[in-house]
């Protein structure tokens, strides 16, 4: 995946080769500080008002105040895609910390955020959306606010890893048998037409292609129903998918050692993979479900 050449970090544009912080930076030390993954099709941003609503709604839950008004944050975000000539499919991360001051666990004072943001290439993963995926289940060891978008993220990283060591493209994360979401993404099950989702609670983190998929539903008339299902759930489970800004509406046609449905992914994962490639404005070649 190519990196572009020019970051956004504060108010100025920087060669990635001469980028630097000062060691002594929160969101190194202490994770101190939060992020967000924009989706990009043909250089245009996909979902950018959702995300940069929940970037300013978990800086305010963790008090980090954005050095940006929004609209000069919007300006700068599309001045990045236009500096760096993105045409492609890709992603673009932008990360904002409490800013770098000496090391203490307390707040510093008079020290302004840091925040810089990147482009790289990210294509679609077509073979997996079409042919669907698998996935583990594991406990959910992470701390009760992750509706807050933070960069402490190890226990993530951890599930993750394990999911690629065992062959698997996501772990599905539960308290207690209760399913809450995925390592990097949202979990639904799809029973009897209905689509299940765990509430928007601050358990999870509220995913902007999650916002999405209700909207769809409700397009398509298909029932969302924001309702916890445990993971025992899974072997009754007609489908299986789950979302995120990189994976799309991703079939997951095993979990553990449960099939799912017939192995295939299912009709109304098609509709909302169809729905979803509409929406984001993916038309002739590159769209593999619009035409189902």
């Amino acid at each position: 995946m190519s990196l572009y050449d020019w970051i956004l970090t504060g108010k100025e544009f920087v060669d990635k080769n001469d980028l630097s912080y000062p060691f002594e930076e929160r969101g190194l030390q202490f994770g101190d500080g939060v992020y967000e993954v924009i989706r990009i099709y043909e250089g245009e941003y996909y979902l950018i008002d959702e995300h940069v609503e929940r970037l300013y709604r978990s800086a305010a839950a963790i008090k980090i105040d954005v050095p940006f008004q929004k609209q000069e944050l919007y300006a700068h975000l599309h001045e990045l895609l236009n500096k760096n000539s993105v045409r492609n499919d890709a992603t673009m991360y932008l990360q904002l910390t409490r800013g770098s001051a000496p090391r203490d666990h307390a707040f510093p004072l008079n020290t302004e955020a840091n925040l810089y943001a990147y482009v790289k290439d990210f294509a679609r993963d077509t073979d997996s959306l079409e042919e669907g995926a698998s996935a583990i289940t594991m406990e959910d060891i992470r701390w009760e606010w992750c509706y807050i978008k933070s960069l402490n993220l190890l226990p993530n990283v951890l599930a993750k890893q394990n999911a690629k060591e065992l062959g698997a493209k996501e772990a599905i994360l539960h308290k207690d048998g209760m399913v809450t979401e995925g390592s990097s993404s949202n979990i639904y099950l799809v029973r009897e037409g209905k689509v299940y989702t765990h509430p928007a609670t601050k358990r999870i983190l509220g995913g902007c292609v999650r916002m999405k998929i209700e909207e769809f539903c409700k397009e398509a008339d298909i029932p969302f129903i924001e309702e916890a299902f445990r993971i025992e759930d899974f072997k009754g489970a007609d489908e299986v998918f789950m979302t995120s800004s990189t994976s799309e509406v991703q079939p997951l046609t095993k979990v553990d050692e449960v099939t799912i449905g017939d192995g295939r992914p299912g009709p109304v994962t098609r509709k909302l993979q169809a729905s979803y490639e509409k929406d984001a404005g993916i038309t002739g070649t590159a769209a593999i479900f619009s035409g189902e």
